[in-house]
């Protein structure tokens, strides 16, 4: 890609605000995953996008990124740099020199899929109990407490298993499995997020939304245990 900057790779403004940065990041998402549009997947782009949200999509890093625009530094290519070979470890083949293929596998799957394998059935699969228990009353203020208690937890959990899935590089015939627990996560976090919204509110649309979210990335969880086996 020949974008010279985050705001070009993710098409937008500088002056964008952080809702319609993270719109467009999900809309080139699910325009270049092989997943979800097989006519114009493109990996590379996708690396390129997920190293661009990982800058802007925070706001004191992309404050501090704004600060290196402003100041013409020379730095920012190398910190783009940087941080798609950053992105670029999480979905490709690393060779660990000593080190046989066999025990990669044997330690990756010990280290960082199994651990993120029970985090997301621990989340995935607790959603429907819990949806049933609200459905009984759901303006009362002791079921909305547990509600909110559960997705806490929940919370607890999915940061748990993003930095588990970031602790090791994953051996190349992994690779589809660690891609699928990737966009498994991302729709947990924002399933979690619109869930999150309904104590707020008591707007059904968020627990819709919410659970709607929480079927793909159990899809996307389901396609990661079928290419392990």
């Amino acid at each position: 890609m020949a974008d010279s900057n985050h705001y070009e790779t993710l098409k937008v403004s500088q002056n964008a605000s952080q809702a319609e940065i993270k719109q467009a990041y999900r809309r080139l998402v699910k325009l270049f995953h092989p997943d979800s549009n097989q006519e114009t997947a493109d990996n590379e782009r996708i690396i390129h996008i997920n190293a661009a949200y990982e800058v802007l999509g925070d706001t004191h890093n992309r404050l501090n990124y704004d600060q290196q625009l402003r100041n013409g530094s020379q730095k920012v290519n190398s910190d783009r740099q940087q941080r798609t070979a950053s992105a670029q470890k999480r979905y490709k083949a690393t060779r660990q020199t000593g080190r046989d293929a066999d025990e990669q596998v044997d330690e990756w799957l010990r280290r960082v899929y199994q651990p993120v394998n029970r985090l997301l059935c621990s989340i995935l699969y607790s959603l429907e109990e819990q949806m049933e228990q609200l459905a009984a009353d759901p303006f009362d203020d002791e079921l909305l407490e547990e509600f909110q208690e559960y997705l806490q937890t929940c919370r607890d959990e999915f940061k748990q298993a993003q930095m588990t899935l970031r602790s090791l590089p994953n051996p190349p015939s992994l690779a589809r499995v660690a891609a699928h627990l990737y966009y498994s996560l991302s729709q947990v976090g924002d399933g979690l997020e619109e869930l999150a919204y309904f104590p707020l509110s008591y707007d059904d649309r968020y627990l819709h939304t919410g659970l709607e979210l929480f079927r793909i990335a159990e899809r996307l969880h389901c396609e990661a245990q079928a290419s392990v086996e």
